[in-house]
């Protein structure tokens, strides 16, 4: 079957010239899809009736597809398991607070940075998602009508399979399709530059770095990453573009104890993002099997803030929310995993 779903205004273009229909036909069928967001090709009730048997025909399918299973915690978070590729499914988070309601969504299943620290890349890679299965997990939860911001925090990295995330970001922020401010937008990456650099042309989303130790060797034992693209080449590219404005950059430091909580890594960090916007979410460590690292002390972490914050950087700690639900990035979709396994 072939998805509508995940198809740009262009694509979508080239589906009615199939049916011999007039070009306008995509961006009603681009309505029909993002706007009206019907899960079956006969809603389109404004395309003749042959053209929509024809799309049956031709095995077109809108491609809508429910959460297999979801996880809720007291705190408000679901986490959304929904059909990944291969063995692996994926997760996508939805995050109530206050007046935001946030979706963080995957783009891969499985991730091939290998970080350390991380139940997603410990599980490796699978394969990449399509423009539709991203799309699909902000359309498919019961909360989407009242989402507020979406986050590509979920598993994978993001420009690892940028074709299919620069699709979904188009489809989320133009006028003909869902028409979100790129501002409402967050796109996290550990800095693969060339992927990072198209993103920073094409779109005006946030940028959220995943750096979690300012010094390289440690970076590296953390993310096997820094050895291809050190935070030394990151920086000065990000430092071309205006974050002051429009969009903005923040740093992504996980902490952990003795390992990257102290005074002289936050004098070291201040120093690399020296010349830049940044502001820093300081994220408590949830432990993960088979990984000897312990969440830093949250007097540690403070302290840490208030230095970054008495040397000019904004730094903030995030709440830790959905720990009661398998709340690391991987956890759930891994538990799936083994479940099917189990039952063969």
């Amino acid at each position: 079957m072939k998805k509508l779903l995940g198809l740009t205004l262009e694509e979508l273009g080239a589906v009615a010239a199939e049916l011999g229909l007039r070009p306008f036909a995509a961006k009603q069928m681009a309505s029909w899809l993002y706007v009206k967001r019907v899960s079956d090709i006969d809603a389109m009730t404004d395309l003749p009736k042959k053209a929509r048997a024809r799309l049956a025909e031709l095995g077109y399918t809108v491609g809508r597809q429910a959460p297999l299973a979801e996880a809720r915690s007291t705190d408000g978070t679901v986490k959304y398991l929904f059909e990944g590729v291969g063995s692996r499914d994926v997760e996508a988070v939805y995050i109530p607070d206050k007046e935001r309601a946030t979706l963080c969504v995957s783009s891969q299943a499985g991730c091939r940075m290998g970080c350390r620290f991380c139940m997603t890349g410990r599980g490796g890679w699978q394969g990449n998602l399509d423009a539709g299965a991203i799309i699909n997990q902000v359309l498919s939860i019961p909360e989407s009508e009242t989402l507020t911001n979406i986050v590509f925090m979920g598993m994978g990295e993001p420009t690892d399979n940028l074709d299919a995330v620069l699709a979904a970001i188009e489809i989320l922020t133009s006028p003909w399709g869902m028409a979100w401010s790129p501002r409402r937008i967050t796109v996290s990456t550990i800095g693969k530059l060339d992927g990072l650099r198209t993103l920073l042309d094409k779109t005006q989303v946030h940028i959220a770095l995943s750096i979690h130790s300012p010094f390289a060797l440690e970076r590296e034992r953390l993310m096997p990453v820094e050895k291809a693209f050190p935070i030394r080449e990151i920086m000065p590219v990000l430092r071309r573009y205006d974050f002051a404005h429009q969009r903005r950059l923040s740093m992504e430091y996980t902490m952990f104890a003795g390992l990257n909580d102290d005074e002289r890594h936050a004098d070291a960090l201040v120093r690399v993002l020296k010349g830049t916007d940044a502001r820093v979410n300081l994220i408590r460590f949830h432990r993960i099997p088979g990984f000897e690292g312990r969440p830093a002390e949250r007097g540690a972490m403070e302290r840490f803030r208030d230095r970054l914050n008495d040397a000019g950087i904004t730094a903030t700690i995030r709440a830790s929310r959905g720990e009661d639900i398998m709340a690391a990035c991987g956890m759930l979709a891994g538990h799936a995993e083994t479940q099917k396994k189990d039952q063969k």
